[in-house]
């Protein structure tokens, strides 16, 4: 006789990001769930960066369907499986092996890994885990101090640089900020105890690992120093001066020169002049992206700038979207708007915090399954037929901020 099975039992699987997102909610502490969820100022940009998606239709055949239909490509010379890449996103402390999980993930779908410099796990392990990894570094300290962080990460293997330079600090939030604590040590631990004690998958997870969630950012720490806390390290980032477009082509060249010649993309471009001067800069890709809403809120969503940006400099380098992808269609609609690839950021974490690495592969699989759909519903055999005419999209849709 089978083992008897509970028929209600929650399956580990999801059918969408948005389950992936209720589930994280349900798991996580009050404050980890609400450090994901962010935004800035009265949340308009991180509202739009989704809600602008269901403005774009799509138009769809009855018949003539391609049995097979292909999803990779590339973006920095980096072959894909889908295009679907993952954006570096700081200090991944909701599940206990972190940005080694959704490395890991990422390798078994076959697709690109974006590592932050403010990630909880070291540039080493990332890259043990998935060698199609891109290093991602904030303009923070002095020259010397990047070039020391820069010659770390290609040592380690990174395959490409990408560089965050959108960062304005817009604080106040409407719903308020979430207290995050410099350091969990056990004083800390007291006084979160009332928003954690409930939450008893999260903790057994951690304490089966052995580890306690790390607040600390291992890629910046000096050679042979210790790791600063994430404070220590906004710190410097924020008394850091501000860089120029001679800083992000000295940035390029730094970074050509002492790789060998491997690629840089600048990430956070929102208009079409700055996407110009990227170019000129030397860059190998850009980002249309407005930091998920967590930077000046107002912003367009990212979906309205990339046909102008894509149209303006898409045969000169890789354009790629990230900002609102919270299904296949989505990804579609943005690579048919002129992307070769988006990125993904929150839509990921959920998985994370849900089921560990194979939640970040279920959002994968999620994606990839919708862009399949899509696909097949548009008549069309790869994501490269892909144009404009297979959608419909209402006039006054686009931004072209900077024209």
């Amino acid at each position: 006789m089978s083992k008897f099975e509970n028929p209600w039992k929650q399956n580990p699987w999801f059918e969408s990001v948005a389950v992936a997102q209720e589930r994280a909610r349900k798991r996580l502490p009050k404050p980890v769930y609400g450090a994901l969820v962010a935004g800035s100022e009265r949340g308009q940009t991180i509202a739009e960066n989704q809600s602008a998606f269901a403005e774009l239709g799509l138009a769809p055949h009855v018949a003539g369907h391609h049995a097979k239909r292909s999803m990779e490509t590339s973006v920095m010379g980096e072959g894909i499986s889908l295009p679907v890449l993952i954006s570096p996103t700081g200090v991944q402390a909701v599940h206990p092996d972190g940005e080694v999980a959704v490395a890991r993930a990422a390798a078994a779908r076959g697709t690109v890994m974006g590592l932050s410099n403010f990630a909880s796990k070291s540039v080493e392990e990332v890259v043990a885990a998935n060698p199609a990894t891109f290093f991602q570094m904030y303009w923070t300290g002095d020259r010397d101090v990047m070039i020391q962080r820069m010659q770390r990460a290609h040592a380690a293997g990174a395959r490409g640089l990408i560089a965050t330079l959108d960062w304005s600090f817009s604080m106040g939030r409407d719903w308020g900020s979430p207290e995050i604590p410099e350091k969990v040590d056990f004083k800390t631990a007291l006084r979160f105890a009332p928003q954690v004690v409930t939450k008893v998958r999260w903790m057994q997870q951690f304490a089966k690992a052995g580890v306690i969630p790390d607040l600390t950012a291992p890629n910046l720490a000096p050679p042979g120093g210790a790791a600063p806390t994430f404070f220590g390290a906004y710190y410097e980032w924020m008394t850091t001066p501000p860089p120029s477009w001679e800083d992000v082509a000295w940035m390029r060249s730094t970074w050509a020169e002492l790789s060998g010649g491997r690629p840089f993309m600048l990430k956070g471009v929102s208009r079409v002049d700055d996407a110009k001067r990227a170019v000129d800069a030397g860059v190998d890709a850009i980002s249309v992206s407005n930091h998920g809403g967590n930077n000046l809120d107002g912003t367009p969503a990212a979906i309205r700038m990339v046909h102008p940006i894509a149209t303006a400099v898409g045969s000169q380098i890789d354009v790629v979207m990230d900002g609102g992808i919270r299904r296949g269609s989505d990804v579609v609609k943005a690579i048919a708007l002129g992307a070769r690839a988006v990125m993904i950021g929150r839509a990921y974490l959920w998985g994370l915090a849900a089921n560990g690495q194979t939640g970040v592969e279920n959002i994968l699989d999620v994606l990839r399954s919708g862009i399949d759909s899509a696909l097949l519903g548009l008549g069309v055999a790869g994501i490269d037929e892909l144009t404009p005419e297979h959608l419909l999209v209402p006039d006054g849709f686009h931004r072209a901020l900077g024209a």
